[in-house]
């Protein structure tokens, strides 16, 4: 069974959408780089975010479908 990353909403879509656009294949550890830095920073809602757009990231860049496509 494959596994889709959480999207709490929008915002997250546009922010990873955003870094992707920016950063191209780099995208996704910018957004671990901003998530180790909420992290220290001891803010722990934004550390949670930027891992979940980090995981999108990752899903988005991968190849193929990740279920059935009809």
């Amino acid at each position: 069974m494959i596994s889709l990353p959480f999207v709490a909403d929008r915002a997250t879509w546009e922010d990873a959408s955003r870094l992707i656009t920016r950063f191209g294949a780099d995208a996704g550890s910018q957004a671990a780089a901003r998530a180790h830095h909420s992290r220290d920073l001891g803010n722990l809602r934004h550390f949670c975010r930027w891992r979940q757009i980090e995981r999108l990231i990752a899903h988005l860049a991968g190849d193929g479908a990740a279920a059935s496509v009809h």
